[in-house]
């Protein structure tokens, strides 16, 4: 197995409003993503060490990047996040780098817009994990 650097990510997909997927790699600046499972104590009296059950899966992003007002603005980061404070549509999104994808339904939760005192304009969009299926690298 090819160890695997975080340069040069094959897809980072969004689907805007609408449900058409947009590529929007290119605003992107940084992003996090956790695929955490709960577990659940399970130890009996009769034990001396610890016995745990794996519970539901979960999955979690935050994409951080530049505005993009472009020409063609359904196309960028902006027309993708603008509607989140006003629509609940679920959003595909797709990570994929090495041959490997992860899509996950997502519900993003914020776009949140911040201008610096030195000028900087960035966004930041949470999402979480909308629909219940257990996120699987494919």
């Amino acid at each position: 197995m090819a160890k695997q650097s975080g340069i040069a990510w094959t897809a980072l997909s969004v689907d805007d409003a609408g449900g058409t997927v947009r590529d929007i790699r290119n605003d992107i600046t940084d992003f996090q993503f956790a695929t955490p499972r709960g577990t659940q104590d399970i130890t009996g009296i009769d034990k001396s060490a610890h016995e745990v059950q794996l519970l539901l899966a979960d999955f979690s992003i935050t994409l951080n990047g530049v505005p993009n007002m472009g020409a063609v603005p359904s196309a960028t980061s902006h027309g993708v996040f603008g509607s989140v404070p006003s629509t609940s549509v679920n959003r595909t999104v797709t990570i994929t780098i090495g041959g490997r994808s992860l899509a996950n339904e997502t519900l993003f939760t914020d776009y949140q817009l911040k201008r610096d005192a030195d000028g900087k304009f960035t966004w930041s969009a949470p999402g979480v994990l909308a629909d219940g299926t257990v996120p699987t690298w494919t």
